[in-house]
C-alpha cells in the first residue's frame, strides 16, 4: 500500500505539489481567524452539581461574579477622608452604562472586607455587560477611564485575568516560534549537511501548523475551543512534523543512493519510513483521543488540536514531503555544508569506517548483561517515579500567571491586606417550596442556614442573594479552598438535609474542585481503556507480535512514572522554580496528568514504532533476534538522538512560557523524551529484547493469520537492498 503511494505521489508529483500549495495557503488565511473565536480556560464539568448551581445562581438571582477589580490606594489619605470617596465615586461614576452592568464599593455598602486593614486601600466591583467576548471587549473600552486622580490604581478581577493569560498565550508562542525555528533550522542543517535536505523538513512543520490551525477554526464551529489548545497544535504539530520529516528524507537520502531511479527510491522510502510515520501518527493521535472522552472543554480541546496537529504533520510528510523528493531526487543533497562542517570538526570529510558503528557496539554491550540493564534501568525510573505517590492536586488559580503581572498583584494584595470576604469557596444554592419573602419560606431559610453553621469547618453562613424562591448562601472557610480537608467540608454541607419541600445545589470553588476530581477518576479508566486498547491492536498489525506491544506499553508507563514524579518534585515541591521562574503551589492542577499521559504516552510510541521498525525489518531479513537488534539500533540510533534533540528544541521554547501549567506540560514532555530517547530505547529495549528473544515475534496461530491478512507490512515488491554502514546522518554532520 505505502509503495503504490509512493509510486502515485511520484508520477503524480506536480499536481500534488500544486494542490498542496493551495490547500496550505488556504489553510493559512482560515486559521488566522481561529485566535477571535476561542474560549476560556474550561476546567469544570458542565454536568457537574457544582456547574449546574452556577447555573441556577445565575439564572434566578442574576450574575455574581467580581469580572473587574479596581485596586486603590494613597499613602497620604484614609478611605474615611471626603476626598478619597470624592475621586473614587467621581471614577466611577464615568463608566458607561451599557458596559458596565453595577459597581459595588465600601463607599456605597460599608462592607468593611472592601477597605484594608490599614485603611489606606480599597477596591470596587465592577460587574461587565455580555457574555465572555463581550466583556473582554468591554475590558478594554473602560480601562483606561479606571484610574483616580491622586490615587495609586491596579486593574484585576476575573476577566482581567482571563484577559492577561490569554494575551500571554499568545506572546509565548510567538516568542517559541522565533526562538525554536531558527534554531532548528542550524540543527537540521548540521545533523543532514545539506541546506535542501534541512528546508525539507522545517516546511512539513510550518505546513502542520497552519494546517492544524485551519482545523481548530472548523471544531470551533460546532464545540468550545480553549485558548490554550493552541501551544499543544504548536509544539505537536512543529515538532512531530520535523521528526517525520527528518524519518523520510534520511530514509530516502539512503535509498536514492542505491536505487536506479528515483520513482525506486521513493517507493521503497514510502514503504519503510512512509508506513513508519504512517503507523506512528495514527497511534499518538488514538492516544490523543483518549482526551476527548473527558467533559472538561480544557482536555477535550487539547484532544481535538493535538489529533489535527498530528494527522495533518502525518499527511503532509506522507504526500507533500514525497512530493518535494520526487522533485529533488539526488539533489535533495544540494547546497551541501559538509566541507565546512568537516573543517569546523577538523574530521576529514570521506573518513572510512570499518567494524560495527558505535550504536551497535553500545547495543551489543547491553545485550552481554540484559538482566543487569533491565533491572537497574527498572530500578531507576521506579525511584524517579516515587515522588508521584505524595501528589496533591489543585486548581489554577492567578498563581499561574508571572509574579509581577498586575491583576496577579491586586489579587494577591487583596488576600494579604483585607480583612476575608464572607463570600467563602463553598455556596449553597437553596429552591424552596416558598418564597424567601414568604414567613414559611424565610423560618425554612433561616433553619437551613443554622445548619449550614453548624457544619464542622464552616467559619460561617451568609445569605448573599435571594429570589422569589431561591437564595444563595456564601460558607466562610479558613483553610486552602481546594485542599482535601475543604473537599472533606464539600461533602459534609452535601450532607446537611435541604429544606423540606427543597432542593439544594452545592458549588463554589472547593465544590468545582471536588466535582473535577471525581469526574477525572471515573473517566480515566476508560481513557486508559481505549488508549492501551488501540494503541496494542495498532502495534500488533505493524509488526505481528502480542509480546512487542506489551512491552511497549510496560515501558511507555515508566516513562510516564518518571515524568509525573518530576512534575511533583519540581512543580508541587517547588524544586527549581527559580531556574525555570514559576511559582510553586503546593499542589499539581488536577488536569494536568491526564493531558500529559496522552501527550507522552503518544511521543513514546512514536519512538518505539520507529526502532522496531528497524529491527523487525532486519529481523525479517536475517532471523536473527540479536543481530536484528544490534543492527535496528545502530540504524536508527542516529536518527532518534536528532528527532529527540530537535523536538526537545520545540518543546524548550515552549517550556519559558509564562503560564505556569504550561510550562509544567513542556517540563513533563522534555523529561519524558529525554528518558524515552535515552534509557529506555538505548538500554531497555535491546536488553529486554535479548531476554525475550524469538519469543518477541510471538503471537498465537490465530493471530499470525489475522496478520498475514490485515497487518501493515511492507510492500511485497521484493526484497530491500543492502543498506550501507552508516547510512543515517549524525548530529556531527
Amino acid at each position: 500500500m505505502f509503495e503504490t503511494l509512493g509510486r502515485v505521489v511520484y508520477r503524480r508529483r506536480r499536481a500534488v505539489l500544486a494542490v498542496g500549495a493551495l490547500l496550505v495557503v488556504l489553510a493559512g488565511v482560515f486559521g488566522t481567524g481561529l485566535f477571535g473565536r476561542l474560549t476560556g480556560a474550561g476546567f469544570e464539568d458542565p454536568a457537574s452539581e457544582s456547574s449546574r448551581a452556577a447555573e441556577l445562581a445565575v439564572r434566578e438571582l442574576g450574575r455574581d461574579s467580581a469580572d473587574v477589580v479596581v485596586l486603590y490606594r494613597s499613602e497620604d489619605l484614609l478611605v474615611d477622608d471626603p476626598a478619597y470617596r470624592e475621586v473614587v465615586t467621581a471614577s466611577l461614576a464615568r463608566l458607561p452604562g451599557d458596559l458596565v452592568e453595577r459597581t459595588t464599593t465600601w463607599f456605597d455598602t460599608g462592607a468593611e472586607s472592601l477597605v484594608s486593614r490599614d485603611r489606606r486601600s480599597t477596591y470596587a466591583v465592577l460587574q461587565l455587560a455580555g457574555d465572555a467576548d463581550e466583556r473582554t471587549d468591554a475590558l478594554e473600552a473602560v480601562e483606561a477611564e479606571l484610574s483616580a486622580p491622586g490615587l495609586e490604581t491596579a486593574i484585576g478581577g476575573a476577566t482581567t485575568v482571563e484577559r492577561d493569560i490569554n494575551e500571554r498565550v499568545g506572546d509565548d508562542i510567538a516568542r517559541a516560534e522565533m526562538i525554536s525555528l531558527p534554531v532548528l533550522a542550524v540543527l537540521l542543517v548540521v545533523v543532514f549537511g545539506s541546506l535542501t535536505a534541512a528546508s525539507l523538513p522545517l516546511a512539513i512543520g510550518i505546513t502542520s501548523i497552519l494546517g492544524s490551525f485551519a482545523a481548530l477554526r472548523a471544531a470551533s464551529a460546532f464545540t468550545d475551543v480553549s485558548v490554550f489548545a493552541v501551544n499543544v497544535v504548536t509544539i505537536l504539530g512543529l515538532g512531530l512534523a520535523i521528526d517525520y520529516g527528518l524519518f523520510v528524507v534520511s530514509r530516502f537520502r539512503e535509498e536514492v543512493r542505491q536505487r536506479a531511479t528515483v520513482e525506486e527510491a521513493l517507493a521503497r522510502t514510502m514503504a519503510t519510513a512512509g508506513r513508519t510515520v504512517a503507523v506512528s501518527g495514527v497511534t499518538v493521535a488514538l492516544s490523543l483521543a483518549g482526551l476527548l472522552i473527558f467533559p472538561q472543554v480544557f482536555l477535550r480541546s487539547m484532544g481535538i488540536g493535538g489529533m489535527s496537529a498530528v494527522l495533518v504533520a502525518m499527511l503532509a510528510a506522507l504526500t507533500l514531503l514525497p512530493a518535494l523528493l520526487a522533485v529533488l531526487g539526488p539533489r535533495v543533497d544540494a547546497l551541501s555544508v559538509r566541507p565546512w562542517l568537516s573543517r569546523v570538526s577538523r574530521r576529514p570529510r570521506h573518513a572510512a569506517t570499518s567494524g560495527p558503528g558505535g550504536w551497535e557496539r553500545l547495543a551489543r554491550a547491553v545485550m552481554r548483561r540484559p538482566v543487569v540493564v533491565t533491572v537497574a534501568v527498572v530500578g531507576l525510573l521506579l525511584a524517579l517515579a516515587l515522588p508521584f505517590l505524595r501528589v496533591e492536586f489543585g486548581a489554577i488559580d492567578v498563581r499561574a500567571l508571572p509574579a509581577g503581572t498586575e491583576s496577579r498583584v491586586v489579587a494577591e494584595t487583596i488576600d494579604r491586606d483585607f480583612p476575608a470576604s464572607p463570600s467563602g469557596p463553598v455556596t449553597a444554592v437553596v429552591t424552596l417550596a416558598d418564597p424567601v419573602a414568604s414567613p414559611e419560606g424565610a423560618v425554612a431559610l433561616q433553619r437551613y442556614v443554622g445548619d449550614l453553621a453548624a457544619v464542622e469547618g464552616v467559619e460561617g453562613a451568609t445569605v448573599t442573594g435571594a429570589a422569589g424562591s431561591t437564595a444563595r448562601v456564601s460558607l466562610a472557610y479558613a483553610g486552602d479552598p481546594v485542599d482535601a480537608a475543604a473537599r472533606d467540608l464539600v461533602a459534609a454541607v452535601r450532607d446537611v438535609p435541604a429544606p423540606p419541600g427543597g432542593a439544594v445545589l452545592v458549588g463554589g470553588e472547593s465544590a468545582a474542585m471536588t466535582d473535577l476530581l471525581a469526574s477525572l477518576a471515573s473517566l480515566l479508566p476508560w481513557m486508559a481503556l481505549l488508549v492501551v486498547g488501540t494503541t496494542l491492536v495498532l502495534l500488533f498489525l505493524a509488526f505481528g507480535s502480542v509480546v512487542l506491544p506489551v512491552k511497549a506499553v510496560l515501558m511507555n508507563v515508566l516513562s510516564l512514572g518518571a515524568s509525573f514524579g518530576a512534575l511533583v518534585w519540581i512543580f508541587q515541591d517547588g524544586n527549581l522554580s527559580g531556574v525555570l521562574d514559576f511559582t510553586p503551589t503546593g499542589f499539581i492542577e488536577a488536569t494536568q496528568p491526564i493531558l500529559v499521559l496522552a501527550i507522552v504516552f503518544g511521543l513514546s510510541m512514536d519512538y518505539e514504532v520507529f526502532l522496531l521498525s528497524r529491527i523487525r525489518e532486519q529481523y525479517d531479513l536475517t532471523g536473527d533476534n540479536t543481530t536484528a537488534v544490534a543492527t535496528g539500533l545502530q540504524r536508527t540510533g542516529g536518527i532518534i538522538t536528532s528527532a529527540a534533540l530537535l523536538l526537545l528544541v520545540v518543546i524548550g521554547a515552549f517550556s519559558l512560557s509564562g503560564i505556569t501549567f504550561i510550562k509544567m506540560i513542556g517540563v513533563a514532555m522534555a523529561i519524558a523524551i529525554v528518558v524515552d530517547a535515552t534509557v529506555v530505547r538505548l538500554l531497555l529495549v535491546p536488553a529486554s529484547m535479548r531476554l525475550l528473544g524469538r519469543a518477541n515475534w510471538w503471537a498465537p496461530g490465530p493471530l499470525r493469520r489475522v496478520y498475514a491478512r490485515y497487518g501493515i507490512r511492507e510492500s511485497d515488491g521484493g526484497q530491500p537492498a543492502a543498506a550501507p554502514r552508516d547510512p543515517e546522518p549524525a548530529l556531527a554532520g
